[in-house]
């Protein structure tokens, strides 16, 4: 430990769990990501506003089920543009 003895020891731990620390969180933020974009939720669309293109797509295809009529599916689609 080029004479740091015992100190310098015991400052290695601390820095060691650290990057442990670092490189778990990593992990989870890629497999996160990865999670993301598997489900189609890209963070692009958070940031550009796209996810109104999805909304219309899921009022869509409510009303092609028939689970809304056409005057609920026109209100609902001014309200999105």
């Amino acid at each position: 430990m080029m004479g740091y003895g015992y100190a310098g020891m015991a400052m290695m731990w601390p820095w060691m769990l650290v990057w442990i620390v670092v490189g778990v969180a990593a992990i989870v933020a890629l497999i996160l990501l990865i999670i993301r974009l598997a489900r189609g939720n890209s963070p692009r669309e958070q940031w550009t506003g796209q996810h109104t293109d999805s909304a219309r797509r899921i009022l869509d295809q409510r009303y092609a089920r028939g689970e809304i009529d056409h005057d609920e599916y026109q209100k609902r689609r001014e309200m999105l543009q």
